[in-house]
């Protein structure tokens, strides 16, 4: 029998040094927390906290072709992004209709930069590479073992970033990209993150992550900043009302279906899947995401069933305590008719079954 040796980041040994506890996630040895989740949690709702994604993929865009490829390849409309040091969220749709990756796109000075998800950088560089011929004058190249990714979030952040680097970074908008120095490192960051915070995704060479790691935490102590582990990342994007790939998110669920249709441009020119989705907005879809509110105490967990009256309807795709809203919260996957805002349901807990109400996305907004 043979063991799959896990991936590290260049953190590992630091998580390991400093008490976090490591899980194997999509083939990666990664820290799930290290004081609690709860307090990782309410540390980047509060104040600040710091991420390793490092495990995350990039894949950089370059040549006189590289803005006609990745428009056919995103769902999303590129043309949104009108000048360099900008970003968008997006995904990439099979013909069928479902998710192959969700992901972010930096439009930068010379080349695109996309930021997938860890568990699919193999399959989304494989998708990517089929299409790659049908253009010309395009270059890829998959970057993801030479770049290290920092998440520093919550609403102390910018207080953080702005002081290592030297400049305030007050009149950077969400979802645009700079560049800086950290005490010689250099770095790039987009104001964007996965928590509903304000923040950034901070690039930097593997070889200098750990020292850019160290510094953050430095410069973050005046605010009590917390290292933070992947199990508060999971509830502070459930609370935010964001899609995990794998649950939310699949070859089998459609953006539409997974009700994040505002990141896909149905009106821009041809692209990978748009046919399918359209069908999916004439006809109306089959099945749909929905945040749910449930009563008490009691947590809906992943693949429990969901009841309208006796009839099981659906199954709950992600679900948690709402840490900082106060109640348990949860995304189910139930046929289109009950995906009403207001509409009583239940989830069978533990043998009984718990009253829940479908609420408005997200459950937690920033002020």
């Amino acid at each position: 029998m043979t063991t799959m040796q896990l991936k590290e980041t260049p953190l590992a040994s630091w998580h390991r040094e400093n008490g976090g506890r490591m899980v194997d996630f999509a083939g990666w040895n990664m820290p799930v927390q290290y004081k609690s989740i709860v307090a990782e949690h309410m540390a980047v709702r509060t104040k600040v906290g710091l991420f390793d994604v490092s495990h995350m993929g990039e894949f950089i865009v370059t040549g006189a072709g590289a803005h006609q490829f990745v428009q056919f390849m995103i769902a999303n409309d590129l043309d949104k992004l009108t000048g360099p040091n900008m970003a968008l969220y997006t995904q990439f749709v099979m013909p069928d209709g479902g998710t192959v990756d969700d992901l972010i796109v930096y439009r930068r000075q010379e080349d695109y930069l996309l930021v997938v998800n860890a568990s699919n950088i193999d399959k989304d560089w494989a998708w990517l590479k089929k299409h790659i011929d049908s253009f010309q004058d395009v270059d890829m190249i998959n970057v993801s073992d030479e770049v290290g990714l920092l998440a520093l979030q919550g609403p102390h952040a910018k207080d953080v970033l702005s002081a290592l680097i030297g400049r305030s970074l007050d009149d950077m908008k969400a979802f645009t990209y700079g560049s800086g120095t950290a005490s010689g490192i250099e770095i790039g960051f987009g104001r964007t993150g996965y928590t509903g915070e304000d923040g950034f995704e901070i690039f930097v060479k593997t070889a200098e992550t750990e020292k850019l790691w160290k510094l953050l935490l430095q410069a973050g102590a005046q605010y009590d900043i917390e290292p933070c582990g992947l199990g508060a990342r999971d509830t502070l994007r459930l609370e935010a009302g964001l899609p995990l790939y794998g649950h939310e998110l699949s070859e089998e669920i459609s953006p539409l279906e997974a009700g994040i249709g505002w990141s896909v441009k149905l009106g821009k020119s041809d692209f990978s899947g748009k046919e399918a989705l359209m069908r999916q907005k004439e006809n109306g879809f089959k099945k749909q995401i929905i945040c749910i509110k449930a009563e008490g105490k009691a947590l809906p967990r992943q693949d429990y069933a969901v009841y309208a009256g006796q009839e099981k309807i659906g199954i709950v795709t992600s679900g948690s305590q709402g840490i900082f809203v106060g109640y348990p919260i949860a995304f189910a996957m139930v046929p289109a008719a009950y995906a009403k805002v207001g509409q009583a349901l239940s989830i069978e807990i533990r043998g009984s079954q718990v009253p829940v109400t479908v609420v408005k996305r997200p459950f937690y907004q920033r002020p």
